[in-house]
């Protein structure tokens, strides 16, 4: 048989290192799945409920390997449902391919079924790269350009094959004018600035006496680097939620989060500073950052657009952070002064016992915050924690500890709900003998994770290590909204948009022979992780939680004060529940470690 262009596709895929894709079936793909049935397992396919589910994987994929990510979904709607897994991928800077069908070639234009205008559907969230492919010999540059362009500006790009083009017998491109021959690899090049910029980054930073650092996800793989600096700065480091597994937080002087998730410990490092580092994080919050003109700054970043947008800096570094790290390094002058760490590390000390009290505070039935207080000790070596968005996120955030060894994440720059289990899928593929938890708001796993608990129930007997889990939060309640209404608007909960059904999410998982958990009981949390992270099998642990425990940022501010109590004033449907918890969490912070 005669290659065809699928056929060709998926051979110049592997030659590129793919070897998973995550999608879903439809007849505009048919001639590339079919080729891909003829080339004998050596790229996996992986089948979703849903086609946005696949793109969260493909980013997911990205985030947990830092290999390309790639999703595949047919012609019309299943193209169109790519889009919010691929923002996604977009918005945290990871590399993935979304590969579409297309009606046949003599169809486009006629406002035919299925017939969407792709290029220009994904010309925003692919526009480093989107082509539709018309002739065989086209399809080879187009593949080589859309996967070198993702993994080098680490970019989403995209592909659209039409269905009829997909059985068509490949041909190279022909020697002559107007063709292109391109080829296959790329290498990451070393990226680090001139070393005048980098003096003048080293006396910013030996000049100050209260150093801040703030990592994200581009520090994940500069640990040793952050730490080597730090102790010579004797700095404090805060956290973004994507660089929560940058830094272990068993070390004293590490703040944890930082902004609205985050901890008393990492605003005050950042309200008390003279001097900021920022390294690897596009973080969005500006208030939860120096003052303007409070601190000098000296930012790392190896997208030079992401440069000084957040704080005014005076050494902007276009660098890999490793590698900008190790060259900054000797040019540092060790501090002997240790008043400004022992001050961050006596607030982070504070700080724990704190997190400890809210996390036993007796709520109605059990306190969220115990749920991940509890599994954090009982975390295995080289676990993988997703979070979805909502209040889970404010738990992963705070009461989790992160290890040497462990990876975690979440959708971060679009915050999108219904990203955990797949991200959770997605890190299981990735790294199969290694253990996987997810943490999920019943609002997420109704609206689109539920579904995604049958595609591991399809594939789990294929992983070396059985465990995993994900944990829902069921308190009845879109919680996170439910507590910006009251907190940023000043209205009272809405029932109306607020309220959802209750849902037995563990008996839906031994339906489909996964194992279920239910726990109604907080003197029960802690053996229920010992038990899910015990399974022979994949585990769904359902918590009923109180969804009246406020998720309080680290800074109360008047106008958030204010709001709450015109809350309060107009009415709220849970208002006594609210007053109780509300006035437990604030009392924990003034006298932490009492049991209220």
């Amino acid at each position: 048989m005669a290659q065809t262009v699928g056929d060709f596709f998926w051979r110049r895929l592997y030659d590129w290192g793919v070897r998973r894709v995550y999608g879903y079936p439809g007849d505009g793909i048919n001639g590339l799945l079919g080729a891909l049935d003829r080339f004998d397992g050596k790229i996996e396919f992986i089948q979703a409920r849903h086609e946005e589910m696949a793109a969260f994987m493909a980013a997911a994929h990205a985030k947990f390997t830092g290999e390309l990510g790639v999703c595949i979904a047919t012609s019309g709607p299943g193209a169109s449902h790519l889009i919010t897994g691929l923002y996604d991928a977009r918005l945290d800077h990871m590399p993935v391919l979304a590969i579409a069908g297309q009606q046949a070639r003599t169809a486009v234009g006629s406002h035919y079924q299925q017939e969407l205008d792709l290029v220009s559907m994904f010309k925003d969230v692919a526009g480093a790269f989107v082509q539709q492919a018309m002739v065989p010999g086209q399809v080879r540059h187009l593949v080589d350009r859309a996967v070198r362009i993702a993994v080098s500006e680490r970019r989403v790009t995209a592909l659209i094959l039409p269905n009829d083009l997909q059985d068509m017998p490949y041909e190279d491109p022909p020697r002559k004018h107007g063709s292109v021959f391109s080829g296959v690899g790329y290498r990451v090049p070393k990226i680090v600035p001139y070393d005048e910029d980098l003096r003048s980054a080293a006396d910013v930073l030996n000049a100050g006496k209260k150093v801040a650092i703030l990592v994200g996800a581009g520090a994940l793989h500069a640990t040793d680097e952050v730490i080597a600096v730090a102790d010579k700065l004797q700095a404090g480091a805060a956290k973004a939620l994507l660089g929560k597994a940058a830094l272990p937080d068993e070390l004293p002087w590490v703040t944890g989060s930082i902004g609205l998730l985050g901890t008393k410990p990492s605003y005050d490092l950042m309200m008390e500073c003279d001097t900021l580092l920022m390294i690897g994080s596009g973080f969005p919050y500006s208030e939860f950052l120096p003052k303007e003109g409070q601190a000098r700054g000296v930012q790392i970043d190896i997208k030079p657009d992401m440069l000084s947008i957040r704080y005014p800096m005076d050494v902007n570094l276009t660098g890999d952070s490793v590698e900008t790290l190790r060259a900054l390094l000797p040019l540092l002058e060790q501090k002997t002064d240790r008043s400004w760490r022992d001050e961050i590390e006596g607030n982070v000390a504070a700080w724990w016992k704190t997190l400890e009290s809210r996390a036993m505070h007796s709520a109605d039935p059990v306190n969220p915050q115990r749920v991940t207080w509890e599994l954090s000790p009982r975390l295995p070596d080289r676990a993988i924690i997703t979070s979805d968005s909502g209040s889970c996120a404010n738990w992963y955030a705070r009461d989790l500890k992160m290890r040497r060894g462990m990876m975690g994440s979440l959708s971060g720059g679009l915050a999108s709900m219904g990203a955990a289990v797949p991200y959770a899928i997605a890190a299981k593929f990735a790294h199969p003998d290694r253990p996987v938890i997810a943490l999920v708001g019943d609002g997420a796993m109704q609206m689109n994770n539920m579904a995604e608990l049958i595609t591991v129930a399809k594939y789990w007997r294929n992983w070396a290590d059985p465990r995993w889990v994900v944990c829902v939060f069921n308190n009845e309640d879109l919680n996170q909204v439910t507590w910006e209404q009251r907190v940023q608007q000043g209205d009272p909960k809405f029932e109306a948009s607020q309220q959802i059904p209750d849902v037995p999410y563990h008996r839906f998982a031994e339906l489909i022979g996964l194992r279920g958990i239910y726990v109604d009981d907080p003197e029960r949390m802690g053996p229920a992780w010992d038990e899910a992270l015990s399974s022979d099998r994949p585990v769904v642990l359902e918590v009923k939680t109180d969804p009246n425990v406020p998720p309080l940022p680290p800074h109360i501010t008047v106008a958030q004060a204010k709001a709450f109590m015109s809350t309060l004033l107009k009415g709220d449907p849970d208002q006594g529940s609210v007053l109780v918890d509300t006035a437990k969490e604030v009392l924990s912070g003034i006298i932490p470690g009492r049991k209220i």
